[in-house]
């Protein structure tokens, strides 16, 4: 096949990449920007390992067109730190053991980020049903719950303080 010049913006920069018409945004991220945060897990969408946000919605980047995301925002895990600092989210990570091997981390991050975005203060409920795409196979869940409430309340706190 033929490579075709797509534009994608990228954490803010903009990226001319000559691709193949198939190729999947998760291989352009990782191989031609070598953004390695979103990770391969699964190729059928059932992981969540390689989420990230597309026009501030997460995406899985596994089997979606890197050609269908020209003209839209894209954010991966290497653009989620705040002014050169960690986000709440990620630090609340980092403080309650959120992350086990690491591997599926990005994707959450990625996926409760646009919850927190949507939804500054989600019941536990809600944190279940929108993390319940992603998939993790370290841990029982409890110490990312943990962290998701920890960084709801930083960030509530940073609210506060802002005021």
């Amino acid at each position: 096949m033929n490579k075709e010049l797509i534009v994608l913006r990228v954490n803010g920069r903009t990226h001319e990449l000559a691709l193949e018409p198939s190729a999947l945004l998760l291989d352009a991220l990782r191989l031609d920007l070598q953004l390695t945060g979103s990770k391969r897990g699964c190729d059928d969408s059932s992981c969540g390992s390689c989420t990230v946000q597309v026009d501030g919605v997460p995406m899985l980047s596994c089997t979606l067109l890197a050609a269908s995301c020209e003209g839209q925002d894209i954010t991966t895990i290497e653009g989620v730190s705040e002014h050169g600092s960690l986000a709440a989210i990620q630090k609340a990570y980092g403080d309650w053991g959120g992350a086990q091997c690491g591997f599926c981390t990005p994707g959450f991050i990625m996926t409760v980020k646009h919850l927190l975005a949507v939804n500054p203060k989600p019941t536990d409920e809600e944190i279940r049903g929108a993390l319940s795409g992603n998939l993790c196979r370290c841990t029982g869940y409890n110490q990312m719950y943990q962290a998701i409430k920890a960084a709801i309340v930083a960030e509530q706190k940073g609210v506060e303080s802002a005021l």
